[in-house]
Order: structure tokens, then C-alpha cells, then sequence
């Protein structure tokens, strides 16, 4: 990936009402947020596949090497559960390709019911998208985490087709009683399941969810910090995402994370400096 630096970071969004001074082009948000971060979450595609001006628009206005995650539709892993939707499906991967090497891979976000049982669906869809696109599963059935054997032939599955499998840690999230109505929505609505950080594939990724206090989010990715400084040195490229309640500081905490990193591993560049002015609080 051109450009680009063996470690991303981003965010579950690109932008927020709480950045909009510094996005004042509603247009070229993701250019703007994509001054700050070095990947994104495209969660977007989970509820509606967009037309093709609007995936021009945003490949246009990510920089080469950027890395774009978009979620597969809900009509395939919710609705159909892998055995069908293959109109939604085709149309999907139509709109996406213009995002080239900037699809760092499709996001497979299986719903809370998809357990053990459901792993012929998944495989065959598996067989199908990683003949073109790299791919990575997130799963949330406890058994998953839980059960050695079911855990085992999951990985086998994903390892056969090269895909990733995505951890949601969301440890620090549940470590205390909620303190906010931010962490309280937030807690009713994430999975509470063991942290894993196995990685799979040359390209891990991680969705790291913290909590409204700084320090507390911060303290919570420290194991984090060493496991993806073990990846680098054993060659792989990894992609965090850090989450708290509200996502408001999502993107200056992300930048935070890389540079708590890179001082581990001088190797590392230097994040890009935004071209626009404004308090690092905000970002």
C-alpha cells in the first residue's frame, strides 16, 4: 500500500457533529477527516449500498494507501444469513470497486444468533468474495469465545481463505458501572465477550472500545500497544479503530494510540499533519 504506513488507525465514522468546524465543506468530510486518520470504519454500507457517485466521490477524496473498511450489507448476514441475498449482494461489490486498493478488506459483521451451527453459510461465502477481495469476520456468539472446538474450526475456515478474524474489545467498556447516558447507550448496545488478539493474516485489525474518561480508555489499550508492536516486528501490517461512548474525541485518541506506538518503534513515520488549523482537542 503506497504510501502508507505498516500501522493504521481510524475511527467507527468519518464525521461527527462535533467536528464540523473543522469539516466545513459537507462535501469533503472524509478528505477532511482523512487528514487525521489513516483508515475508516464503513459502516454506512450496512443499511443502504451507496451509488456510484457518492463511492467516486469518497475515493476521491481518500489519500492513496488510505484504508476503507465497508461493512457487508445487512441484507446478507442478518436478513439472509449467508444462504441468499445474492442480488444485494453483486450490487454491493459493484458499487465498491472503484475504491480499489483502498478496500483494505470487506467487513463481515455476523449478527449475536450466528453460532457454531452457522458456519456452512459462512464458508461458502467465504469461497465466494476472497477469490477478488480480502476479507475479515467479526463474530459475537459467546461460543465462539468459549468453546475451544467451535473457536477452532472457525479459525480453520477463516485461515483457509486468508481472512481476518476482527476482535471488538470492549473489556474496558464493561470493566466499571456506566458513569454517563453516553456509556449507558453504549453498553446496551455492544457484545460483552472476552478480548482476543490472535491475528490471522499479515493484516490484523482491532476494534478498541473505550470509555468517556481519557485516562481510562488510555490505560485500557495498553495491552493493545504491545500486541500490535509484536505484529510489526514480526512483519504484519495492523489497522486499530478506537471507539469511546460518544466518538467525539475518537479521532485525537486514535492519533494518540499511534504515537504510543511509534515511540515503542522509532521505525514507525510520523501521522501527516492536518492541513487545517485547529485544537487538537477536537481531533
Amino acid at each position: 500500500m503506497a504510501d502508507m504506513p505498516p500501522l493504521a488507525v481510524g475511527c467507527a465514522q468519518w464525521t461527527h457533529e462535533a467536528w464540523r468546524a473543522y469539516q466545513p465543506d459537507a462535501r469533503r468530510r472524509l478528505a477532511a477527516y482523512a487528514e487525521y486518520c489513516t483508515a475508516v470504519e464503513g459502516n454506512t454500507t450496512f443499511y443502504a449500498t451507496p451509488g456510484p457517485d457518492t463511492v467516486a466521490a469518497w475515493t476521491e477524496q481518500m489519500p492513496e494507501g488510505f484504508r476503507f473498511l465497508p461493512k457487508l450489507p445487512k441484507a446478507v448476514t442478518h436478513d439472509h444469513r449467508m444462504r441468499g441475498g445474492e442480488a444485494e449482494l453483486d450490487r454491493f461489490l459493484a458499487a465498491m470497486a472503484p475504491l480499489g486498493s483502498r478496500l483494505h478488506a470487506l467487513w463481515i459483521q455476523l449478527p449475536g444468533s450466528f453460532g457454531p451451527g452457522d458456519l456452512g453459510a459462512l464458508a461458502g461465502l467465504l469461497n465466494r468474495l476472497t477469490r477478488r477481495h480480502p476479507c475479515a469476520v467479526e463474530v459475537r456468539h459467546p461460543a465462539f469465545f468459549a468453546d475451544p472446538a467451535a473457536a477452532a474450526r472457525l479459525e480453520h475456515i477463516l485461515r483457509r481463505t486468508g481472512t481476518e478474524w476482527i476482535p471488538f474489545d470492549t473489556t474496558t467498556l464493561f470493566s466499571a458501572p456506566a458513569s454517563s447516558a453516553a456509556e449507558v447507550e453504549a453498553r446496551s448496545k455492544k457484545p460483552r465477550l472476552p478480548r482476543r488478539i490472535e491475528a490471522l493474516t499479515e493484516f490484523p485489525i482491532v476494534r478498541y472500545h473505550g470509555r468517556d474518561d481519557v485516562d481510562a480508555t488510555v490505560a485500557g489499550w495498553q495491552p493493545w500497544r504491545e500486541i500490535v508492536g509484536e505484529w510489526l516486528r514480526q512483519g504484519r501490517s495492523p489497522t486499530i479503530f478506537v471507539h469511546t461512548p460518544d466518538n467525539a474525541g475518537a479521532p485525537a485518541l486514535a492519533r494518540r494510540f499511534y504515537r504510543e506506538v511509534r515511540a515503542d518503534h522509532p521505525g514507525l513515520p510520523d501521522l501527516p499533519e492536518p492541513m487545517h488549523e485547529g485544537p487538537m482537542t477536537l481531533f
